[in-house]
């Protein structure tokens, strides 16, 4: 390691001892801290991942939501330098896969995706991740054809008191992460208030060569809360984060990651009679972003007229459900949902320059509008069998306000001022079946229209024209079936689908346009094509005696476009991975060995707005090892080595790597070679 990663470690190493204050025993494992989680959350209901954000992992602590997602089952993510990178499951990436934090929407502003949704979430600032596979939902939103994330923090009532929580990383390549937070609780209120710092310099692939690649994050969040009983809440939050970010992908880097967001949630439930339960929130999301050439990088010209551009991105929104108990095995949820969203954008020199940015006026290019009535019922038809459906109909539109489609301002647009409404229309069924005290099945049924999002609808060309304002809406038929296992000292679960996609939304880039000015012209097109997908994830855990456990799991996805008879682009391939851990509540030891095969099938140049196919890729296999000690019932130590045999190697999905003067430049952004890592958890109460 570096000095400074030297150092970070032993300010933890003095963190922990001054948390050190009894000793481990039996009578304490209830409050101790968690286990290093080696593989992967495991599926313990249907077509749901729940897990805690907060625990130890391996590979190291995640520091985006991306990052954090990759470590499950079906997810990978876009490599594009350190972090920002578009999560990918299923092979389904962008506004296919939906993620809400805390209840809300927030949309990026880059048209080249260096900020998805993923870059403002930092994990350890919330509780809870849950993963809800498939079409199997109506409860947040349109067009989750893939699936929908839930990044929340607890809702339950505190305990009055004063408790505080944190951690310590110290890493290879300069990496150092720092999270606290603390609350504040009376009977009746509480005040939570924490943050979260994450940094990073450029890291080395196995080969040694140095990624361009470099990092800094922090976020802020804060939130009111009153509770006048068990199940009343009124809560205000407020969050604020920045951060900047190099990428080996193309020739600018983030220098700004502002967001601003304020909300106000009410919750009420047990009412009793018909209306059990409502809840209601609305939210303002506000991100502010810079790319430029400049200030991440040698080379770049500050006084070019187009050396920083700044997007940004207003989101408002909000939301109402109520629970209606039907009878005493139906649960019936309604609800009404609504969002809006505006982006704008600016360019030009950067600060102090003539032609300086900053100085400039805001051109809104689009807007979106949405609004949504849901329904979803639970409905009990024995203590071992249960059906579960819901229906959801939106009212969309989006208007665009582009003159021009081009950087120079010399191309005119032909769907100026022309606005496109849509309904939209989705639902699913589920029947599940206990076979016994220990097995679970499942099928399910999805149907789910999306609209075309904002790179799908206004950063792109069509076939004939400059704008691709007029892509169709993407409909999705998905079938699910699987099952959940757990008896005794051996759980398991196993997830499958099928998927007929119609007017799916292909993005290819390098298509031949040629102009009387320029024959060998090429533009990014987006077309609509019909598409099948099919695969499955599967995990298993076995523990043969207390301390021992062996776990893995197994994520398969393949693509088909059928309408013209090729592989479908940006599927990632075959992974497995294998574990094993023992744990004596004191002391942990753990190894993970990841394997990925080769991918054959592939589409050069088509793919999703996340990237394109580049080539065919060779498979991977990458081994790491970890320790813990819990110190006390307050206080655990874990550490250890990523990719501990440093290989060389390259996700299938990755973008291309650009070059970027003083690196060298590789087919794809490669992964970091061997990393270090020593983190230490702290729990006040």
């Amino acid at each position: 390691m570096e000095a400074r990663d030297v150092r970070a470690g032993r300010f933890a190493l003095s963190l922990l001892a001054i948390a050190i204050s009894q000793p481990v025993s039996a009578a304490d494992d209830a409050r101790m801290l968690d286990e290093v989680v080696v593989t992967a959350p495991a599926m313990e209901e249907p077509l749901e991942v729940t897990t805690d954000p907060r625990k130890p992992r391996q590979p190291a602590p995640a520091h985006d939501g991306a990052d954090y997602l990759k470590t499950i089952p079906g997810f990978s993510v876009v490599r594009k330098g350190g972090t920002d990178g578009d999560p990918v499951f299923r092979g389904m990436a962008g506004s296919r896969l939906n993620i809400l934090l805390d209840g809300e929407q927030i949309l990026g502003g880059c048209g080249g995706r260096m900020d998805p949704p993923t870059a403002y979430v930092y994990p350890a600032a919330y509780d809870q991740i849950t993963v809800l596979k498939g079409p199997q939902t109506v409860l947040y939103g349109p067009g989750n054809s893939a699936g929908t994330v839930l990044f929340e923090r607890s809702a339950k009532r505190e305990p009055a008191g004063v408790t505080a929580e944190g951690s310590l990383m110290a890493g290879s390549y300069g990496r150092n992460d720092e999270m606290a937070e603390a609350r504040i609780a009376s009977d009746s209120a509480y005040l939570r208030a924490g943050g979260t710092r994450s940094q990073a310099g450029d890291y080395s692939d196995g080969s040694g060569n140095v990624v361009h690649s470099a990092y800094t994050r922090w976020s802020g969040n804060a939130a009111l809360g009153w509770t006048p009983d068990g199940d009343t809440r009124l809560e205000l939050t407020a969050a604020k984060s920045d951060g900047k970010a190099a990428y080996a992908d193309r020739s600018v880097d983030g220098a700004k990651f502002a967001r601003n967001n304020y909300g106000l949630k009410f919750d009420k439930q047990n009412i009793g009679g018909l209306v059990d339960g409502v809840e209601a929130q609305v939210y303002y999301n506000y991100v502010d972003h810079v790319m430029d050439s400049y200030s991440l990088r040698d080379g770049g010209n500050p006084a070019s007229m187009m050396a920083a551009m700044n997007p940004d991105r207003k989101t408002t929104g909000g939301r109402f459900v109520a629970t209606l108990q039907m009878a005493e095995t139906s649960q019936f949820k309604l609800g009404l949902d609504a969002q809006n969203n505006v982006h704008t954008n600016r360019s030009g020199a950067a600060p102090g320059y003539m032609g300086d940015y900053t100085l400039k006026p805001r051109d809104k290019d689009a807007e979106f509008k949405n609004v949504g009535m849901f329904g979803e019922l639970h409905h009990e038809l024995s203590e071992m069998s249960r059906v579960i459906g819901g229906l959801r109909a939106d009212s969309w539109q989006a208007t665009d306000y582009r003159a021009t489609v081009d950087m120079m301002g010399m191309v005119a647009n032909p769907t100026q001022n022309q606005t496109r409404k849509e309904n939209l229309t989705s639902g699913f069924a589920r029947y599940e079946q206990d076979v016994s005290g220990a097995t679970t099945v499942f099928a399910g049924v999805g149907r789910t229209t999306r609209a075309p999002d904002y790179w799908e609808l206004f950063n792109k060309e069509s076939l004939t024209t400059v704008s691709a304002f007029d892509t169709h809406p993407e409909k999705t038929t998905q079938l699910d079936v699987g099952l959940n296992y757990r008896a005794g000292t051996l759980s398991g679960s196993v997830s499958a689908f099928y998927s007929k996609i119609t007017d799916f939304i292909l993005i290819q880039s390098n298509y031949p346009k040629p102009t009387m000015m320029n024959p060998g012209a090429t533009a990014t097109i987006v077309r609509n094509v019909d598409a099948t997908t099919y695969g499955a994830e599967a995990g298993m855990a076995w523990q043969p005696v207390e301390s021992w456990k062996l776990d893995g799991s197994l994520a398969y996805v393949q693509g088909s476009n059928d309408t013209d008879g090729t592989a479908l682009g940006q599927m990632p391939p075959l992974e497995a991975r294998i574990g094993a851990s023992y744990d004596n509540k004191a002391w942990s030891f753990g190894a993970l060995l990841r394997g990925v095969a080769a991918q054959r099938r592939v589409a050069v140049n088509q793919g999703n707005i996340a990237g394109q196919d580049i080539a065919a890729s060779g498979g991977f296999s990458v081994f790491s090892i970890n320790g813990g000690w819990r110190a006390s019932k307050t206080a655990q130590l874990s550490a250890g080595v990523d990719n501990l045999f440093n290989r060389t190697y390259a996700e299938h999905i990755s973008r291309a790597g650009t070059m970027v003067s003083g690196f060298t430049q590789t087919t794809r952004v490669n992964e970091m070679g061997r990393m270090l890592w020593l983190k230490a958890n702290f729990k006040l109460d």
